[in-house]
C-alpha cells in the first residue's frame, strides 16, 4: 500500500485497493478515496467489460440509511421517485433536487421496510439533507466506511457469481433493477444489486468491509481463467459514455442544472404527491433551457472535454465529457444542447485549443440502444 500513499498521500483506501494498489501508478480523487486511473491499460479494462468481465471498485459512494418510524416516508420526501409503490425487492433510481428544481444528487434507493431505507448516490449533501428533513426517531447513518462495494460488469459476470453461490441468479430468479438482501458468496453474507454503470449484465457486491478481501479473493479464484481483471477510471468512463450514462460533479450536472436537463426528467413523478423541489420543477417542465445529448465526433479524444460547442459562430451547448469510443473507432461526448438543436443529426462544431471540430449529435445511447445486454 506504500505507493498509493506516495502517489495518492490525502487520499483514502478503499477495502479492496490492497489488491491492486502495486499495480497502479496515477489515482484520482473518488469522493475522497483512491480510485485508480487504470490497473493495467485502460484499453484491456474496457475489453474486458464488454466482452468478459470487469471487477469495478466503487467504495468511494456514499450510503446513507434511514431508520425509524416514518422513514419511507422520509425519503420519498427527498426523491424524485415514488417509493410508496415500488413492488418488493426493487431497486429506483431517481434524483433529489434542492428547492428551487436544482440537481443536489442522483441516487439509488432501496426500502428493505418502511422503517429502513437505503440511498445510495454521489455526494455528502445527500446525508445532510436526510438530517435536515427528519424528525424525531428517525436515524440517519453514513455506511461506506463500513461497507466494501464491488461492481462485477460484463457478459460473463453471472457465471463468474454462480461460481462461488448456490443462489438462483437467472434472469427469471433476479432480474434487472432488483437486489438480494442475504446471498452467501464463497460462505461470506453479502447484498446483490443487479445494475450497474457500463451497460452490459452487471451486479454490485456489498459487503462488510473485513470480508471484502476474501470475497475479492474468491471471485478472481474462479474469474480470472474467464478474464476477470480490476478496471480504473478511464474504462468505466469510455464505458459509460457509450452508454449515455450521467456523473454529477460538474460534469452532466451541478447545482445549476435540473433534471430535465441532464437526462432525468424521466424520473420526476409528479403524481406521488409533495416532495422537496416539486413546484419549481412543474415550473421548469416545459422551459428547460438545454437537453443532454450524445455527440460523435471524428477526433479529439478527452480534450473535447468542457469545449463549448456552436452552431453558425453561436454557442449552443457544451461537451460535458468526451473519450475516445473503443466501440464507435472515433470520440464521443456528452453535451448539454439548447433545446431548439438537441436533435439527432445537427451538426455543431466544439471549439478547442487547437481548433475546431465538427461532430454530429447521434441517438443516446450509442452502445445497446435498446438496453438489451443489461437485461440479459
Amino acid at each position: 500500500m506504500s505507493q498509493m500513499f506516495d502517489t495518492a498521500p490525502d487520499l483514502k483506501p478503499t477495502p479492496f485497493s490492497p489488491r491492486f494498489a502495486d499495480q497502479v501508478s496515477e489515482w484520482v480523487d473518488g469522493f475522497g478515496y483512491a480510485a485508480p486511473l487504470a490497473v493495467s491499460t485502460s484499453e484491456a479494462e474496457y475489453k474486458a467489460v464488454r466482452e468478459a468481465v470487469g471487477a469495478l471498485d466503487f467504495s468511494m459512494l456514499y450510503k446513507v440509511d434511514v431508520e425509524g418510524k416514518g422513514a419511507l416516508e422520509l425519503v420519498n420526501s427527498l426523491v424524485t421517485r415514488d417509493l410508496r409503490s415500488l413492488a418488493p425487492g426493487r431497486v429506483a433510481y431517481g434524483a433529489v433536487v434542492d428547492e428551487d428544481g436544482m440537481m443536489v444528487d442522483d441516487v439509488t434507493s432501496i426500502v428493505f421496510s418502511p422503517e429502513f431505507v437505503r440511498v445510495t448516490g454521489g455526494t455528502a449533501r445527500l446525508e445532510e439533507l436526510l438530517r435536515e428533513l427528519g424528525g424525531v426517531g428517525i436515524r440517519v447513518s453514513q455506511r461506506r466506511e463500513e461497507i466494501g462495494h464491488l461492481c462485477l460488469q460484463g457478459p460473463r459476470s453471472r457465471e463468474v457469481l454462480a461460481a462461488v453461490t448456490d443462489d438462483d441468479l437467472s434472469n427469471e430468479a433476479f432480474p434487472y433493477y432488483t437486489y438480494k438482501p442475504r446471498v452467501e458468496l464463497a460462505g461470506v453474507p453479502v447484498h446483490l444489486n443487479r445494475l450497474g454503470f457500463t451497460a452490459e449484465l452487471g451486479y454490485e457486491i456489498w459487503v462488510d468491509v473485513e470480508h471484502a478481501l476474501g470475497v475479492w479473493d474468491a471471485l478472481f479464484a474462479v474469474g480470472e481463467p474467464v478474464g476477470l481483471i480490476p478496471v480504473g477510471a478511464i474504462a468505466v468512463m469510455m464505458l459509460r459514455i457509450e452508454a449515455g450514462l450521467i456523473m454529477g460533479d460538474g460534469l452532466e450536472y451541478d447545482s445549476t442544472v435540473s433534471p430535465f436537463e441532464c437526462g432525468l426528467g424521466w424520473t420526476i413523478d409528479f403524481e406521488k404527491g409533495p416532495f422537496q423541489g416539486r413546484e419549481a420543477l412543474l415550473a421548469l417542465k416545459e422551459s428547460a433551457p438545454t437537453q443532454l445529448v450524445t455527440i460523435r465526433l471524428p477526433t479529439g479524444g478527452d480534450t473535447a472535454s468542457g469545449a463549448p460547442l456552436e452552431l453558425a459562430g453561436k454557442r449552443v451547448g457544451q461537451v460535458t465529457m468526451s473519450m475516445p469510443s473503443p466501440y464507435t473507432g472515433d470520440t464521443l461526448g456528452l453535451a448539454r444542447v439548447t433545446r431548439e438543436h438537441a436533435v439527432v443529426g445537427t451538426r455543431p462544431v466544439a471549439v478547442i485549443d487547437d481548433g475546431s471540430i465538427e461532430g454530429e449529435i447521434v441517438r443516446m445511447p450509442v452502445y445497446d440502444p435498446d438496453r438489451i445486454r443489461v437485461r440479459s
